[in-house]
């Protein structure tokens, strides 16, 4: 939820927690309300511009790389060899430009119910977007759970679940069951990742939760990796990976580390270091 304490700023309280997040604003640049969501874009004084879906913070032109790095490249650095990906949500198409800059990629589907994030995508985050036209891109505006119910068996090397919180439209994202239907569709090998929230705020809940159905719906192997995210509640945040007969506490580290891809945050050090998780966070997943 959202609470203004000043006309010139926008501040997401998430009361759960007793606590908020503020950006001082200059102009409200969109108001959209889509079939499935509010949409707001802002113009703020330090961060750019800032993207709000139904009251809650989805990203800032000044510190979205971190989000969407550790959404793509930690899963495609441990997949042996990725080739076919798919994102699930995602339709600001940060993650989507991250896995095309893997020379190796040669297909990636985007399926996000809601055009509109695109479009305004396009409009007001414009470096997000550029790689959409790339032609191994496929964007659909589509029922991602229904997408992978038809998707053809062990077909896919990597999934990408790029979903906002686990309310309304992505709650079934975060379910076992839906789990179940990714595991089918990935080959033996696969690698799936989806953002799992805050490290301090939802280790021993969201977290540890999704594992859990990792693990129920087949996977054999789980990681959780911490990043900060200053936008978001508790400014740190979390890419859970799941391996199909693949071990995730792995990468192809000598890959990682002689890569010439552009990279703003992640590097082999920073995702070997995610790996390695702080005591509290080992102590609420057990």
């Amino acid at each position: 939820m959202t609470k203004s304490l000043d006309a010139n700023w926008f501040t997401e309280v998430y009361d759960s927690h007793a606590s908020a997040f503020s950006l001082k604003v200059t102009e409200k640049l969109l108001d959209v309300r889509s079939p499935y969501q509010h949409l707001e874009v802002y113009a703020t004084e330090t961060y750019g511009n800032l993207m709000v879906l139904d009251g809650c913070v989805m990203l800032t032109d000044r510190d979205n790389f971190l989000y969407h790095e550790m959404m793509a490249h930690p899963a495609l650095f441990t997949h042996s060899d990725p080739k076919r990906v798919v994102i699930i949500g995602g339709g600001d198409c940060g993650t989507l430009r991250e896995v095309l800059k893997h020379p190796g990629v040669e297909h990636v589907t985007q399926i996000d119910i809601d055009e509109e994030v695109t479009k305004a995508a396009k409009r007001f985050f414009p470096a997000l977007t550029e790689s959409n036209d790339d032609s191994r891109a496929e964007l659909l505006f589509a029922d991602g759970v229904k997408w992978v119910d038809e998707a053809e068996e062990t077909s896919i090397d990597v999934m990408i679940i790029d979903s906002t919180d686990p309310v309304g439209p992505a709650e079934g994202l975060f379910k076992t069951d839906f789990l179940k239907r990714c595991h089918r569709i990935l080959k033996e090998g696969g690698v799936i990742v989806q953002q799992s929230e805050s490290p301090l705020y939802h280790s021993g809940s969201i977290i540890r939760d999704l594992r859990q159905g990792m693990q129920e719906a087949g996977f054999s192997s789980v990681a959780t990796l911490p990043f900060p995210q200053p936008v978001y509640p508790s400014g740190w945040w979390s890419a859970t990976l799941a391996g199909k007969e693949c071990d995730v506490t792995r990468f192809r580290e000598a890959d990682a580390s002689a890569s010439d891809l552009a990279f703003d945050y992640y590097t082999a050090d920073a995702h070997r270091g995610a790996l390695v998780l702080p005591p509290f966070m080992r102590r609420l997943l057990d």
